[in-house]
């Protein structure tokens, strides 16, 4: 709801213009004294072309009433004049909620009876990983890709590198229940961010200056072990990667890494309960767990 003034505001401004162009047609449309007659040059030539007095065709000039009449009848039936709901109480979230109903009677049955099936089992049935595509498509190829390799800070989901698991029942909690991921700045100096920097480096068999990374790794022992773990490897409890193989979430270039380390990450998956339900989380779900099974 908009405030009174604002209200009045909007239905004055709308109506104003609407009678103004119905104005405005009538107004061109008037015969006056020094106007040639209709048929007759007016005296006007562009690159030797005349121009002729010739009002519109009638059937021109009635499409422009018709416009009117229909902006008028519309603005009866539908909003758009301020606070005014219109006759037909028509709003934009009743036809999503009528769709989604609709949507729901019509594909629920469906889905319903893929989730009788495990997710391994689903990712072998045809129908069923169609229908996860579709989902896919819908709700999740924006940040994941069409093909699901993900890009910088979105996950590749086709692969075997997961922050959170990649069993059944960890897919589907995350798309059910969303995830933070929140990787901490760690207030080292810059040195010893170069130093951590190089020795997270060398863990995926890179070559770095061997001092650096010896320095470094003393940091990570304290620094770092609590989530990422004494190998190095990766919490899937807290979401912390694995940084001894070749994936890299947000870069793998040594500026990257540093910027990690000096000033932390934050990632976040939306939850997708609310408005996919159970059902259809799992056969997503299955969709997913197939790209790399």
């Amino acid at each position: 709801m908009i405030s009174s003034f604002f209200n009045w505001w909007v239905i004055v401004i709308t109506l104003v213009n609407i009678f103004a162009c119905y104005w405005l047609i009538k107004w061109t449309m008037k015969s006056r004294p020094d106007e040639s007659a209709v048929g007759e040059a007016t005296g006007h030539k562009w690159d030797g072309l005349e121009e002729l007095n010739n009002p519109l065709p009638k059937w021109w000039l009635w499409m422009f009433y018709f416009t009117i009449v229909f902006s008028l009848v519309y603005l009866v039936l539908y909003p758009g004049l301020g606070n005014f709901k219109g006759t037909l109480g028509w709003t934009s979230h009743n036809q999503y909620d009528g769709e989604i109903a609709d949507s729901d009677a019509k594909y629920g049955p469906i889905f319903a009876a893929f989730s009788a099936k495990s997710i391994p089992d689903l990712a072998k049935d045809p129908a069923a990983i169609k229908a996860g595509e579709s989902l896919f498509s819908s709700y999740c190829s924006q940040c994941h890709g069409s093909d699901a390799k993900g890009t910088t800070g979105y996950p590749n989901l086709s692969d075997n590198d997961w922050l959170y698991g990649g069993e059944p029942a960890q897919i589907k909690q995350s798309i059910l229940m969303g995830r933070n991921g929140v990787m901490p700045a760690l207030g080292l100096s810059a040195e010893n961010v170069e130093n951590v920097a190089a020795y997270v480096q060398s863990l995926s068999g890179r070559n770095v200056d061997a001092a650096s990374a010896e320095a470094g790794k003393a940091q990570f022992q304290i620094m770092c072990v609590a989530c990422h773990g004494a190998d190095a490897k990766g919490n899937y409890l807290l979401g912390a990667p694995n940084l001894t193989d070749t994936t890299w979430l947000h870069g793998s270039t040594a500026g990257a890494i540093k910027k990690t380390i000096a000033e932390g990450r934050i990632s976040k998956m939306p939850a997708h309960q609310e408005f996919l339900g159970e059902d259809k989380a799992h056969v997503l779900a299955g969709y997913i767990y197939s790209l790399s099974n």
